[in-house]
């Protein structure tokens, strides 16, 4: 399989974000919009170069054909693929082979919402499935909450353990203007936390905020001419495995093992090459589900792991350097944002820029553990 995958014959050509945090006033498509302007202006391009557009909105289930109408254009192809916050990545593994054998030349890829400013929350009552409604669960963070305390039992993880990927996400976010909850965290503040599933208490959970994002791809080898240092997509690999969480075999497994070894089989690349990691970290237990599952390190070694401060600032891997959904900014889904700290960090223009990042994973996470995507992304020098 890996095989077909046009490795590094796609890149991203431009990318940018708005409206991180609050930004009251806009819609969530007018928020995408600016987003979209933008990443196309960083690539040194217009609009009318663009003929594909790849989008998933929070609030609009015909996001293709709206985004189009925004904008004032006529694409060739539109894409509205909804698998949460892993969308994206699939998104750029369809805009790739599009790109790779010319049925497009230029994709923009972009997502916004204004969930914060609109008054949205973090947990609401299942209402959709009839075999969990009964039992009163919170969507999402009830489903998260039954794999951390699984997780708990099985390899004995602590609250400790899952406050520190919350600690090292709010140390990246310390140094990163774009982030939304900077500050003072200590791991005190963590385990008093009110719990809201147990085991994971408020500080396990990502913010609420507003926020765009978008990005531009083209071939390769035309994105070299143009405004931005390209960075090629080397891999790109997407799984699902279930819907409702209460299918799952084995709630400590996600489909990100699966996801996660064939676009770095894809890309050529093995765990250990891989430095700098965009992890969507919708609650601290993904993070560890994910290092594990990813081959960071093995499975039931998350909690040490990143106890150890591994993957904090001076630690052997830097993740989500932008401070992620738990302290940078949650709009809904966060995927795209994550793809853009990985791309950030090869560009060389990243808040925490990494020294000498050449190789950079963005993992997406959809649903409840459902849906799991991950891309490799490189720079010139990794072709």
């Amino acid at each position: 399989m890996s095989d077909n995958f046009p490795r590094g014959r796609a890149a991203i050509a431009g990318l940018a974000t708005f409206g991180i945090g609050e930004k009251p006033g806009y819609s969530a498509m007018e928020l995408t919009a600016e987003a979209a302007t933008r990443a196309v202006a960083d690539a040194g391009l217009t609009l009318g170069d663009v003929d594909a557009l790849f989008i998933c909105q929070p609030d609009d289930f015909f996001a293709g054909l709206s985004f189009a109408e925004h904008l004032g254009m006529r694409p060739a192809y539109t894409d509205n693929n909804r698998t949460g916050g892993s969308a994206f990545m699939s998104h750029m593994a369809v805009a790739a082979m599009m790109l790779d054998c010319g049925y497009i030349d230029c994709a923009l890829i972009a997502y916004g919402s204004n969930q914060r400013s609109a008054g949205g929350k973090l947990a609401t009552r299942i209402t959709h499935n009839q075999w969990d409604a009964p039992y009163a669960p919170l969507f999402p963070v009830t489903s998260y909450a039954l794999a951390a305390a699984r997780h708990m039992h099985d390899y004995g993880t602590t609250r400790a353990q899952m406050a520190s990927v919350a600690l090292a996400a709010r140390a990246w976010a310390n140094t990163n203007p774009e982030a939304f909850a900077r500050g003072p965290l200590t791991l005190e503040d963590c385990l008093a936390a009110r719990i809201i599933s147990s085991p994971i208490s408020t500080r396990d959970c990502c913010l609420v905020t507003d926020g765009a994002a978008a990005i531009v791809m083209t071939r390769t080898n035309r994105a070299r001419d143009l405004a931005q240092p390209p960075v090629p997509l080397l891999g790109a690999a997407a799984a699902t495995w279930w819907n409702a969480i209460a299918q799952a075999d084995d709630v400590t497994v996600t489909a990100a093992r699966e996801s996660g070894a064939r676009a770095m089989a894809m890309a050529g690349v093995k765990p250990a090459d891989i430095k700098v990691a965009q992890l969507y970290d919708a609650f601290t237990i993904n993070t560890i589900l994910f290092l594990e599952d990813l081959g960071f390190c093995a499975k039931g070694e998350g909690g040490p792991f990143v106890e150890s401060g591994a993957i904090a600032p001076g630690g052997s891997i830097a993740v989500n350097t932008n401070g992620g959904g738990l302290s940078c900014c949650h709009p809904g889904m966060y995927g795209l944002f994550a793809i853009i700290e990985a791309a950030r960090q090869i560009r060389g223009d990243a808040a925490n820029q990494q020294p000498g990042t050449h190789v950079a994973l963005a993992h997406g996470n959809g649903g409840t553990l459902s849906s799991q995507a991950t891309v490799i992304l490189g720079s010139l020098d990794s072709l």
